[in-house]
Formats: C-alpha cells, sequence, structure tokens
C-alpha cells in the first residue's frame, strides 16, 4: 500500500471540518473539554480510538477513519527519524 507523503496531523483535518463552529461548542457537542479538543486542534494530542467514535457520530463518517488519519500521521512521523538496528528474525522450519 502507497502511504501519503507527509500526511497532516489528524487535527488540521478536523479544524477544517470544524470552520463554522466554535470550539468550545464543538467540545459541548463532543462531550469533551474545551482543552481536550484545542489539543488536538493545534496538533499537540492524537485521536483515541473512543475520539474517532465520538466525531464519527457527531460528523456523520465511518467509524476508524480518525483512526486511520492518526496512524497515517504517527507511521510517517516515526519513518523519519528510525534508525534502529533491527536484524531479520527467521523461523525455524518445523518438522511435519
Amino acid at each position: 500500500m502507497k502511504r501519503m507523503r507527509n500526511p497532516p496531523h489528524p487535527g488540521e483535518v478536523l479544524r477544517e471540518s470544524l470552520t463554522e463552529v466554535a470550539v468550545t461548542d464543538a467540545a459541548g457537542r463532543l462531550g469533551v473539554a474545551r482543552v481536550s479538543l484545542s489539543r488536538l486542534l493545534n496538533g499537540a494530542s492524537g485521536i483515541s480510538a473512543e475520539m474517532d467514535l465520538r466525531l464519527s457520530k457527531a460528523l456523520g463518517t465511518t467509524p476508524g477513519i480518525w483512526l486511520a488519519l492518526q496512524s497515517d500521521y504517527d507511521l510517517w512521523q516515526a519513518q523519519q527519524s528510525f534508525r534502529a538496528k533491527v536484524r531479520t528474525i527467521r523461523q525455524r522450519p518445523t518438522a511435519a
């Protein structure tokens, strides 16, 4: 599967979806603290499974889409700094 190059933080995508709604109002509708939503929108925190479900219900999106955006972002970020020395793990053949 081809990965997007430098995917946006899901908070950026969410911010575009909430342009007509105040953060305080959106947080209240989602049932979360304003500071929690603000941290997400500013890229200081990520999407949890529970937040994915809240956003999916509130915005009419498919459950899992927000977690997928978070996963793509996290993986790309990790790939930029991954320098670990890892050796291949080979399985021993099993006797039949």
